[in-house]
């Protein structure tokens, strides 16, 4: 017998507190179920850390955040290098730059989040999931968080068959439903853990579920169906070149030139190997940035969210002065200590193997 929308509406919470008590994930930046809110600031770090991110990636960051910045005014105080040197490896760094921005829009209003989700908005980087999950978690508001695993259960639930993203307002709609007017950070936080260790992408768990009695995508036999996703579009390819330039006499053991991006834009104020421009919306020109011997090391391969990029690595030395630009030269030894995102972290080691066979 398939529940109908107020039984689903009238229940869902009542059965889903129980598991949650139980099964509840025991995450840093949370507290216990039932317990007093865990700290605004941690709450929030750990919201922007995870956008895109897997718990299992975000824990170890998490932890370090935390100690080098305790509180919110300590990490509005940091230098931006050092912030966006710690974030590497996360991915998505436009994140690291409002996480800076917000941080310091806090401490000018003295060190305090706002209290409503309202509030929250008005924060430079928190959108409407963010501003919803630190207002239900931290000032137990009642907000509608729709995080991805939110958005499964949600669909099954109610077996809400429009394809996404169009179906993400009837999904939003229908999660408005069941969110109970008390408790709404347990209920948020139950329903990410449910979407996380039981009702999955690949696998619906429905004999341990405590909500199966009142799914739809359940009772219909195919919970594994919904959300509904359309067809993805061919992520286009580029291609682009990075390049390795040592000179020996500047760090003990050697230095390469490492260069700042753009504070906008892809890889935004992070640390990287110079390269040829390529981007999001093109190719690079292919040019080296000086007349050297270079020696190709390799080939980097890395996906972004809506292209790949095919990078190769040229390595060279120079004998003198520096190349053209800002910089700076960097200790080979202590090349993974200097903050490089993922891509040019790839880059790197390939650049630094072509150096050490070459000496």
């Amino acid at each position: 017998m398939t529940a109908s929308d107020d039984e689903i509406c009238k229940h869902t919470a009542t059965a889903l507190q129980p598991w949650y008590a139980a099964h509840a994930r025991r995450l840093p930046w949370r507290a216990p179920p039932g317990s007093a809110a865990p700290d605004p600031y941690r709450v929030w770090l750990s919201e922007v850390m995870l956008q895109q991110t897997t718990v299992a990636a975000v824990q170890s960051y998490f932890a370090a955040f935390t100690s080098r910045w305790p509180t919110v005014m300590d990490l509005a105080a940091a230098d931006d290098g050092e912030v966006m040197a710690a974030w590497a490896g996360l991915g998505y760094y436009a994140r690291a730059r409002n996480l800076l921005a917000c941080a310091r829009e806090v401490a000018r209003r003295g060190g305090v989040f706002p209290a409503t989700e309202e509030g929250l908005r008005e924060l430079p980087g928190l959108g409407a999931y963010t501003a919803a999950a630190v207002a239900a978690i931290a000032f137990g508001q009642r907000a509608v968080v729709v995080d991805a695993n939110v958005e499964r259960v949600v669909a099954r639930l109610f077996a809400i068959g429009e394809p996404l993203p169009g179906g993400r307002k009837a999904i939003r709609a229908a999660a408005e439903r069941i969110t109970p007017e008390e408790g709404a950070g347990d209920f948020a936080q139950a329903m990410m853990d449910l979407g996380a260790t039981v009702c999955t992408a690949r696998n619906a768990r429905c004999l341990v579920c405590p909500l199966a009695a009142l799914c739809r995508g359940r009772a219909m036999g195919e919970p594994e169906r919904y959300p509904v996703k359309a067809a993805k579009a061919a992520r286009p390819e580029r291609k682009g070149r990075a390049f390795w330039i040592e000179r020996g006499d500047v760090c003990p053991g050697g230095g390469v030139w490492l260069v700042r991006r753009p504070g906008k834009g892809m890889l935004g104020g992070m640390r990287a190997l110079p390269d040829d421009g390529w981007s999001a919306r093109g190719d690079g020109s292919g040019l080296e940035p000086l007349a050297l011997d270079w020696r190709p090391a390799g080939m980097v391969r890395h996906g972004f969210t809506h292209f790949a990029l095919e990078l190769s690595v040229s390595a060279a030395t120079i004998g003198a002065g520096n190349p053209d630009g800002e910089g700076e030269w960097w200790p080979i030894a202590r090349i993974e200590e200097a903050g490089l995102p993922t891509l040019f972290a790839k880059a790197a080691v390939l650049g630094r193997a072509m150096g050490e066979h070459v000496t």
